[in-house]
């Protein structure tokens, strides 16, 4: 059997697993597998959706990660399982054809040993059946669908631009289908974005009037798992800024240019994100292992799978209990202290020492919500009191701005993080405020 931990997913868990493991343990000791090249943090795709952060200048190579924190990348997507011999499948890498061509093979199909498993895979867009909503809407959950929400806004400016003068009620609808954190964040970063959207190269366009930003909500209230407080302050910012808010709306289906409600009202829509759901991706289901209705892998206190000797879950893709009974969230809080709980168990035991009978427990750390670049608004919870500050203003946003920085410390060291985040800071002043190509 090979002694190397294989992780499978790079996204926020998984990926600073993978850098604190491979700097504790040294070179050939753990693998990293992800159907990307490079990452980003998921938290900050409705800014590269606004287009107010680019992709391109942000994402951090996998290859680089894996270079400068000791573990080895694999590139491509897990297909499959062999529990019985501790080995995953690794599908083949191909270049997207042209039109009048066929696939080339990059890399071939690869199998992988390993000693510990730990699949991090995140999820993806629970759609729960509703008639139209995957075909028809666009949902964040990589950087390929924040791209591709980036240019078709821009090609709907243009043309809204161009019909502005014989039209005056030519505009932009944008429907977002769900009230949590990434729908509301999405609306206040799109609303400060259409403004400058507008003053570089759409001048009939009025922002605030032509740009039409809606969010419906199935709850009875905006960000329904935090508190009302933070509710309300969420709907007056987003009041403030002109976004339309419908709470106790249920969709029923969803078309090419409007989204149905169950009463029968239509809404609409040039583009519509869908933010109402998630679920594990599809895949985990072939793999044998147990899981959920919802598809999360079943796991115990020690963030095993449930029956397996060797097999872990993080993240959003992991049924993780706490212990005050209830699911562990699906927040990057509750994947970065899942990674760290690992790295802690894998390196007791690479150097012999006993496992610890001490079993991983969630703690909240409160929860922010991004309102563009100026303001935040949500929760911090004491670690004495286990009370929670509501907190807004400048002082929310740089708390919100330093869970990235985190973040970054994580993986790419103190040192780089401050020279990193000092690059962007100067770069703001060289670039347009939004991505414009």
């Amino acid at each position: 059997m090979s002694d190397e931990i294989v992780i499978v997913g790079g996204g926020a868990g998984g990926l600073e697993l993978a850098c604190k493991l491979g700097r504790k343990l040294g070179s050939g000791h753990v693998t990293l597998v992800d159907r990307a090249l490079y990452h980003i943090w998921k938290p900050s795709l409705h800014e590269v959706a606004a287009g107010t952060r680019d992709i391109h200048q942000e994402g951090l190579s996998y290859q680089m990660l894996a270079h400068d924190n000791k573990f080895r990348f694999v590139y491509g997507n897990m297909t499959a399982l062999d529990s019985a011999g501790s080995s995953i499948t690794v599908d083949a890498v191909t270049e997207v054809p042209a039109a009048d061509e066929s696939a080339t093979e990059l890399l071939p199909p690869r199998q992988i040993a390993f000693s510990k498993l730990v699949i991090a895979v995140g999820s993806v867009s629970n759609y729960f059946g509703i008639p139209g909503a995957e075909q028809n809407t666009i949902s964040l959950n990589s950087t390929e669908d924040a791209e591709q929400f980036r240019v078709r806004l821009l090609k709907m400016l243009a043309l809204a631009d161009l019909k502005k003068e014989k039209d005056p009620d030519a505009g932009v609808d944008i429907v977002i289908v769900g009230g949590g954190a990434t729908g509301v964040e999405l609306a206040a970063e799109l609303r400060d974005a259409s403004s400058v959207y507008t003053d570089y190269d759409f001048p009939h366009l009025n922002p605030n009037r032509d740009v039409r930003i809606t969010i419906l909500e199935g709850a009875p209230r905006l960000l329904a798992p935090l508190t009302e407080r933070v509710s309300k302050a969420a709907s007056k910012l987003l009041q403030e800024r002109e976004v339309r808010v419908v709470t106790d709306c249920r969709v029923a289906s969803i078309a090419e240019n409007f989204v149905t409600d169950a009463n029968g009202n239509n809404y609409a829509s040039d583009l519509c994100v869908w933010s109402a759901g998630i679920k594990a991706p599809d895949f985990l289901k072939g793999l044998g292992l147990p899981a959920i209705k919802s598809g999360q892998l079943e796991v115990d206190g020690f963030l095993k799978v449930a029956g397996s000797a060797n097999i872990y879950a993080l993240g959003d893709c992991a049924a993780c209990v706490g212990s005050d009974g209830k699911m562990v969230p699906p927040r990057a809080q509750a994947a970065h202290q899942q990674a760290d709980y690992l790295v802690e168990m894998f390196v007791r035991a690479s150097k012999g020492q006993a496992a610890s009978d001490a079993p991983y427990v969630y703690k909240d750390h409160g929860s922010l919500v991004s309102f563009g670049r100026n303001t935040s608004v949500g929760t911090l919870m004491g670690s004495l009191t286990k009370l929670g500050w509501f907190v807004d203003g400048f002082f929310a946003r740089m708390m919100y701005t330093s869970l990235h920085l985190m973040h970054l410390n994580a993986l790419l060291g103190p040192v780089r993080t401050g020279v990193t985040a000092a690059a962007s800071g100067l770069m703001k002043h060289a670039k347009p405020s939004v991505k414009l190509h």
